[in-house]
């Protein structure tokens, strides 16, 4: 199944523990057909969500990194965030000098969310691979600051034994895992493997954001 995918960025007005600006969170995403709708709900905000992106960009900067797969899955003119995507990272590059993409978001970010994380990039992640731009920024990434994903796959994908293994090993690194909940997915299969509520990956991302920030506290 093809891999797809986006980063959100985000910053919460309320802490002040690295300044008084609002702090950064980044979200990735990646999907399958069991998480055909996930960009959409997620960007926007599901209808029956009480919490939705678009409430958290009051409080939070957000900005989004999609595959080029994610792209059959959402409206980007629906969207309000900036969104960028592995073609941006070639066009920002041109000579050694400049800012490589995946490290300035990488900087940028406090927080990184995959929502939803399907079995291809799971697989990629645990493996250490990094072929575009969602993975180059999740390798990357400051273990000291908070990294939240969220599986998203059919059934009998989740079930399969090495998922496991991979969960794990994101969990390893010191990853968060929003688990994946259970109900009847895209392809008519009823069971677990669908990707946690709207409203259960914003809550959780508010709950690390109001975290102090352990990398600025570092001397």
């Amino acid at each position: 199944m093809s891999e797809s995918g986006f980063i959100g960025i985000f910053r919460d007005i309320s802490c002040s523990c690295r300044s008084n600006r609002k702090r950064r969170s980044l979200e990735t995403a990646s999907f399958g057909l069991a998480a055909s709708s996930a960009p959409r709900d997620v960007l926007r905000g599901d209808k029956e969500s009480h919490c939705s992106w678009r409430r958290a960009e009051r409080q939070v900067d957000v900005r989004v990194v999609t595959t080029e797969h994610a792209k059959h899955f959402y409206n980007a003119a629906e969207v309000s965030v900036k969104i960028y995507t592995d073609k941006d990272e070639w066009e920002l590059w041109t000579r050694r000098s400049d800012p490589v993409l995946h490290i300035e978001l990488r900087r940028w970010a406090d927080l990184l969310v995959i929502a939803p994380l399907d079995a291809n990039t799971l697989g990629k992640i645990a493996s250490g691979i990094c072929d575009n731009l969602l993975t180059c920024v999740v390798r990357a990434w400051d273990t000291s600051r908070p990294l939240l994903f969220c599986p998203a796959m059919n059934t009998a994908m989740w079930l399969h034994p090495i998922t496991a293994q991979q969960v794990s090993k994101l969990k390893e690194f010191g990853y968060v895992e929003i688990p994946c909940i259970a109900k009847k997915l895209v392809c008519g299969d009823e069971g677990k493997g669908a990707m946690a509520e709207v409203s259960t990956i914003v809550s959780t991302v508010k709950q690390y954001l109001q975290k102090p920030d352990e990398s600025s506290q570092k001397t």
